[in-house]
């Protein structure tokens, strides 16, 4: 279940946004290693829900795009100094993009045969 943060506004959740809010970070990094070992294409990471817009806005992360996502999100959880989640987050990265090589590898191999 994605986290839903409640705002007045969307300009509300710009000044959020704008202002580096950590609870962004915290909700997008939670979803993508909630969701890590599951094959969807999409994982639903955050909802917005904008009260005097009527209307609730979902923020999805590609798979494609998970290691960069977190890239992103770590220097938010060096300032919090939430060093722990810093290391669990740095080796998502490097597990990610060592997946990433081998999926490379096998498909060169799969086509020189």
């Amino acid at each position: 279940m994605a986290v839903e943060i409640t705002v007045q506004n969307s300009d509300e959740f710009q000044e959020m946004v704008d202002s580096k809010d950590f609870r962004i970070a915290e909700a997008v990094v939670d979803g993508i290693l909630k969701n890590i070992k599951s094959k969807k294409k999409h994982v639903h990471v955050l909802s917005i829900n904008c009260i005097e817009d009527d209307a609730i806005y979902d923020i999805t992360v590609e798979r494609k795009h998970f290691a960069e996502t977190l890239e992103e999100n770590l220097p938010y959880y060096v300032r919090e100094e939430r060093y722990e989640d810093c290391r669990v987050i740095a080796d998502t990265i490097n597990s990610l993009k060592n997946q990433d090589v081998l999926d490379i590898v096998k498909e060169i191999e799969r086509f020189k045969k």
